[in-house]
């Protein structure tokens, strides 16, 4: 995806994008099955996206990120996202840029205020009933035995 200057972008949301010249890649050897491929490339992604300073957010985002992703981020505020599970590195990082989207739209949706509601007559009403008859067989129960 690409913004009005031609830069390429990530786009979180309608309010949120971030270009990708924000977001750094380290890359280190994988571990499991794969042979000596394994030992000699670097495979393994890890993106890392500095929420603290990041100038592409909007500070209401960035409170929120900072609260919803407080146990994903390391002290200095940077979001970790690690990527093992090919053995192509370009395949990897774009697996890191579609859970780096997915981290953020959800930790920046808002969720729906909950109106609490009453009951309706006829739950209460069967609510009600239902305690009689439990009472009623409990009573029914204390009577004298022979």
């Amino acid at each position: 995806m690409f913004d009005e200057n031609g830069d390429r972008v990530v786009l979180i949301n309608e309010s949120v994008q971030i270009p990708l010249a924000e977001l750094q890649f380290r890359f280190s050897t994988s571990s499991g099955p794969g042979g000596q491929h394994v030992n000699r490339s670097a495979t393994r992604v890890t993106l890392l996206f500095n929420v603290q300073l990041s100038p592409s957010l909007p500070e209401a985002a960035r409170a929120r990120l900072l609260q919803k992703l407080a146990a994903r981020l390391d002290k200095d505020g940077v979001l970790h996202i690690d990527v093992q599970d090919s053995r192509s590195q370009l395949q990897n990082r774009e697996t890191a840029v579609l859970r780096f989207r997915t981290i953020l739209a959800n930790a920046l949706k808002v969720p729906k205020k909950r109106r609490p509601t009453q009951p309706s007559r006829t739950a209460v009403e069967k609510r009600l009933q239902t305690k009689k008859q439990h009472g009623r067989k409990k009573q029914e129960r204390r009577g004298e035995w022979p």
